[in-house]
């Protein structure tokens, strides 16, 4: 089943698709600047989690400035839950729009690259937000088990045999692009995964330049209480 852009174009007329498609981009980058790290930071810690650390807003600065606080897990369920809806949104309503005709998995990476962009873009906070590994991730389970089985894989060999969260992020990302241009070679699906995957890592660059270093720190779940 073609599973492209294509669908929409023949199914709805060019207008009606560019406004659809319109709609659910800006309905997705809106989500996606629901950062968790720096609004638990804020309303919880009446903190900014830039001030600290690497001055990213992501759930890794979170866990090495805040060690031992479980309001990690609220960074964690907002991250996903913004690309969950981001993405169930998105395809409610192309369902509408297709009257009930099967909805093309682009609807997904469609959704999921402009939730990408508002977690490190978010112009609700000066476009300064976190590095999109964790909504990538979530993305990744949601378009295909094959992509999150190689996107997880990786992420997870990079952080148990390093203990560098950045490597193992880039290696994430890397391989959700590579493996969804490889499992669908259709360009307006490969397009916007490798969009998203060379947007979080390029967000990492600052991390590469440090494990180059040796400067980079690794993961540590130690508490300060314990330091």
């Amino acid at each position: 089943m073609e599973q492209g852009i294509s669908v929409l174009l023949e199914a709805l007329r060019p207008g009606s698709a560019a406004l659809w498609l319109l709609v659910t981009a800006v309905i997705s980058y809106l989500l996606g600047t629901l950062n968790g790290a720096i609004l638990v930071s804020k309303f919880f810690l009446k903190d900014d989690v830039r001030k600290h650390g690497s001055g990213n807003g992501g759930l890794t600065n979170f866990q090495r400035t805040y060690r031992g606080s479980k309001l990690i897990l609220i960074v964690l369920v907002t991250d996903m839950l913004k690309m969950v809806l981001a993405v169930a949104i998105s395809w409610g309503l192309f369902s509408v729009a297709l009257a009930g005709a099967p909805v093309p998995l682009f609807v997904k990476y469609w959704a999921g690259v402009f939730c990408v962009l508002g977690h490190v873009f978010p112009c609700t906070l000066h476009f300064q937000g976190g590095k999109g590994i964790l909504a990538g991730g979530t993305l990744a389970l949601l378009v295909d088990w094959r992509v999150a089985l190689f996107a997880w894989g990786f992420f997870l060999l990079g952080v148990v045999f390093t203990r560098w969260v950045s490597l193992g992020s880039v290696m994430a990302a890397t391989a959700f692009g590579v493996s969804s241009s490889i499992l669908f070679p259709i360009p307006s699906i490969m397009i916007p995964a490798l969009l998203a995957a060379a947007l979080i890592d390029w967000k990492h660059r600052g991390n590469l330049k440090r494990l180059i270093r040796g400067e980079e720190p690794k993961l540590s779940f130690r508490s300060k209480k314990k330091e």
